[in-house]
């Protein structure tokens, strides 16, 4: 995949996820700048990237707000002359059950999160709408977003509410060439680590060398951070010209696309639906094959 002349931001990008995005993209030929929230973290990502041949800034600032999103579109555009590919991927975990989320807790999850990829996207569309050569918006979201997820109110909301985000920014941005998506990525991280069935399985692999097993791989869709970042690579490439709006997962050997949200089952009643009405359709007909919610315990084989 060939990304000479091509210019990325990415938020979040001095460990783990991010980090791996801002290596593949500099890898494939972009010129990428590194963001993070701590000056040390950022040098050393830019380090790393240049020491492999690639092309790389830092922009330190914590996402969220306008000031700092245009910090990170200036930098671009006057280090490597452009913006053409930003990928929204900062991010902060605060868990907690609804009943022990604090305010707090809510706001700064949100904060980073929702607004961050709003005010960093919005910054970013009118940049490279001035530029009249199109553009890529790469969100990142989450199973939690699609599906929810135990003690993550704050954050299961704000993934999902970037999946809406993009479905509607692919609509407003596509006369300008300007493709959307966001990306559900599933790899072995900080956060999955604190998984038990997840935990052992990985700490062994690194402890060894060896690969993660099939089962993690396929079944699970979890990998490493590279095996994410192919995705990254592709959808900021011009091949991915005619994808947009969409929900891609991607993990370990499994890459998917999520479906939207749509009806699934439909009674009409003449003259509108009584509450008694709706009970005693309700097991036998529109509700008879409910949804399922939170995202699926992972099980390792049996031995």
């Amino acid at each position: 995949m060939d990304l000479q002349g091509k210019v990325a931001v990415v938020t979040g990008s001095g460990r783990g996820l991010g980090l791996a995005y801002a290596q593949a993209l500099a890898a494939a030929g972009a010129a990428v700048v590194v963001n993070d929230v701590d000056r040390a973290t950022v040098d050393a990502a830019v380090a790393t990237i240049t020491a492999a041949g690639g092309r790389a800034t830092g922009a330190v600032a914590a996402v969220s707000d306008s000031e700092a999103a245009q910090l990170l579109v200036d930098t671009a555009v006057t280090e490597f002359g452009s913006l053409d590919v930003l990928v929204s991927n900062a991010g902060i975990l605060r868990d907690r059950v609804l009943w022990k989320m604090t305010d707090e807790d809510f706001d700064d999850v949100v904060r980073v999160h929702l607004r961050g990829t709003f005010t960093c996207a919005r910054a970013a569309a009118i940049r490279m709408r001035e530029q009249g050569t199109g553009g890529r918006l790469v969100l990142i979201s989450s199973p939690a977003g699609q599906r929810g997820n135990f003690g993550q109110t704050n954050y299961a909301a704000a993934k999902a509410g970037i999946v809406a985000m993009a479905r509607t920014w692919a609509m407003e941005l596509s006369r300008a060439d300007i493709t959307v998506n966001a990306v559900v990525p599933v790899a072995a991280t900080e956060m999955t680590r604190t998984i038990p069935a997840f935990a052992p399985v990985i700490e062994e692999a690194e402890r060894t060398g060896n690969p993660l097993p099939d089962w993690l791989r396929k079944e699970e869709g979890l990998g490493t951070v590279e095996d994410v970042a192919a995705l990254i690579t592709f959808l900021a490439s011009d091949d991915s010209k005619d994808v947009t709006g969409q929900a891609i997962g991607i993990g370990g050997d499994r890459l998917a696309l999520w479906a939207h949200p749509r009806e699934k089952a439909v009674a009409l009643a003449d003259g509108g639906w009584s509450a008694d009405a709706i009970a005693a359709q309700w097991q036998g007909g529109v509700g008879a094959e409910p949804e399922t919610y939170g995202i699926p315990a992972p099980k390792a084989p049996e031995a």
